[in-house]
């Protein structure tokens, strides 16, 4: 395919981003290109989320700043809470140009602004409050680059009816991120803070040359707001309120967006237990930052594994066999926690779990790419990753409550989340046989 092709022009707004870029005569290397840019994008918008490269921040907030295990908890929900409007980021960059461009620049800018924010973190005043703050804003940026990324991978997954695979691959590149995040993580706690900060902008300019080589958009686009033509800067916000107006439209008569995002929310917000789980790590089993980093990275090797598994599955078998066994094996794998009694016991759950776990979340994450309405793949696939990441965030919270104020120990929270878990099996039942009773092509 030719990149330089030159574009029929037509407004811009009537077609998807991908249907103007790819040329159907040559659907492979297409295909190539853009998996080429999604694998870039998910790694510059995952591997520097505070998330993934976690300990050199829970290092700074217990052992610097001395903070509750609720407080920790918090600033990593209040820092990334901004995971949770990803719609906001999904409806401006599905139907609003900016500077002439509603996919490239939106990438471009938001990871230079994402390394900027970084960068000043490790210069901000060393405050509980200064660090939030600078995160919050970095994990802002982050967000939209995140959200036209996974916009793209719908857009491509629907279209060659491989959701499932697209899914796969995306959870590939993100599990690699933890097999890196953990060992780094470990390293970066054991070194000055700024080094964190160094690492994290440079991770999230990583994307920009992939984007400025890569995605190559029609010149309307560029034309419609240039004011080159009379009227033409009206009539380009016009038809791009006329887009806004009906992104909400697709999205409030989607029936199965809104069933799709229900059962995730149920999955998610079982009370979670994944800050306790550091302070255990910590406080009774007495293992170090770099042990629990290495961890991290058994998680991710699995993980992969998961995500190869996934990809063959998702051919043989229907979606709604899928999210059965995926609640089925998530709930195994939690009650597995309550064996966590040592290092070489810590070694093994958290291999199995990062198996188990990425298996599970590709069915969830694979209904949520089939509720996706077309033509709103940024904001609608946005929205549902909002509810997954708000409902992780609550959990956290939640489980954190529960230890420090009513003295629930940590056993007793692995019950109470592998509990819930597998309420959810009574709820697949009902889903709309429309997005669950066929695999992939």
């Amino acid at each position: 395919m030719s990149l330089e092709h030159p574009e029929p022009l037509i407004d811009a707004s009537s077609a998807a981003v991908i249907e103007q870029v790819v040329d159907p005569g040559d659907k492979d290397q297409s295909l190539a290109r853009w998996a080429f840019l999604i694998g870039a994008g998910v790694f510059a918008t995952t591997l520097s989320q505070p998330g993934v490269i976690s300990l050199p921040f829970q290092n700074l907030l217990k052992t610097d700043l001395h903070v509750s295990r609720e407080a920790m908890a918090s600033f990593f929900a209040i820092s990334t809470f901004a995971w949770n409007l990803k719609p906001i980021a999904g409806i401006f960059t599905d139907s609003v140009p900016l500077f002439g461009s509603r996919r490239k620049n939106y990438l471009v800018f938001s990871a230079v602004l994402a390394a900027a924010l970084y960068f000043a973190v490790g210069v901000v005043p060393r405050t509980y409050l200064s660090i939030l703050v600078t995160m919050v804003l970095a994990n802002c940026m982050l967000v939209v680059g995140s959200t036209v990324v996974g916009g793209l991978a719908v857009e491509i997954g629907q279209r060659d009816k491989a959701t499932g695979r697209t899914n796969s691959a995306r959870y590939f590149v993100m599990n690699a991120c933890t097999l890196i995040g953990g060992p780094l993580g470990g390293f970066l706690a054991a070194r000055a803070f700024g080094v964190t900060a160094f690492a994290g902008g440079l991770i999230a300019l990583s994307v920009v040359p992939f984007a400025l080589w890569l995605i190559k958009e029609p010149r309307i686009a560029a034309a419609q707001l240039s004011g080159t033509a009379p009227n033409a800067r009206a009539q380009g916000w016009a038809n791009a309120k006329s887009k806004f107006r009906e992104q909400f439209n697709n999205i409030l008569k989607s029936k199965t967006l809104w069933i799709a995002s229900g059962l995730l929310f149920l999955v998610y917000i079982s009370p979670g237990f994944s800050t306790p789980l550091y302070y255990y790590q910590i406080d009774t089993l007495k293992l170090s930052s770099q042990f629990i980093g290495n961890l991290a990275v058994l998680s991710g090797g699995f993980g992969i594994l998961g995500a190869m598994i996934y990809a063959y599955l998702c051919r043989k078998l229907d979606l709604r066999t899928l999210l059965y066994i995926s609640i089925v094996i998530s709930t195994i794998g939690t009650v597995c926690y309550l064996f966590y009694t040592s290092g070489r016991n810590a070694m093994f759950i958290e291999s199995e779990n990062g198996f188990l776990a990425t298996i599970a979340e590709l069915a969830l994450m694979d209904l949520a790419a089939r509720a996706t309405p077309k033509g709103s793949e940024g904001l609608g696939f946005a929205l549902m990753m909002s509810v997954r990441n708000g409902g992780q965030s609550l959990s956290d919270i939640f489980g954190s409550w529960l230890i420090d104020q009513h003295h629930v120990s940590f056993f007793k929270l692995v019950w109470l989340n592998a509990g819930t878990t597998a309420l959810v099996l009574a709820v697949i039942p009902f889903l709309p046989a429309i997005l669950t009773e066929t695999s992939d092509a």
